[in-house]
C-alpha cells in the first residue's frame, strides 16, 4: 500500500503573527515558515505504518510556491520516500487543492 501525505507550509508556531497594515491578512514576508505540526504527525504515523510492514511507499505532496520545497525536504528527512510539489503562485482554495490531488 502506498500512503499519500499532504503537507502544508505555514507560519512557524513559535512566531508571533502580525496582521498586515492594510488589514487584508497575515504578514508572511521575512517570517519563519515550517511544516504544519499536524502534517508532521501524519508523516510520522505513515513512517510507523511502513516500519510495521503495512505500507510500501510514503509520498509527501504539497501545493504552493517554490518555497514549499523546504517543507517537502522536512517530510523526506522524517522518512517519506518521495515528495511531489504542485507549483502555483495563485491563492489556493480547499476545493482547488482537492481537485489538484
Amino acid at each position: 500500500m502506498k500512503i499519500l501525505v499532504p503537507v502544508k507550509r505555514v507560519v512557524d508556531y513559535n512566531v508571533k503573527v502580525r496582521v498586515r497594515s492594510d488589514g487584508t491578512g497575515v504578514e508572511t514576508a521575512n517570517v519563519k515558515m515550517s511544516m504544519n505540526p499536524f502534517d508532521e504527525i501524519a508523516v510520522e504515523e505513515a513512517v510507523r505504518l511502513k516500519e510495521a510492514g503495512s505500507a510500501t511507499e510514503i509520498v509527501a505532496v504539497s501545493i504552493g510556491p517554490t518555497q514549499c520545497q523546504e517543507t517537502l525536504r522536512t517530510a523526506l528527512a522524517i522518512g517519506a520516500d518521495r515528495a511531489i510539489l504542485v507549483e502555483t503562485t495563485l491563492e489556493t482554495q480547499p476545493l482547488g487543492v482537492a481537485k489538484a490531488l
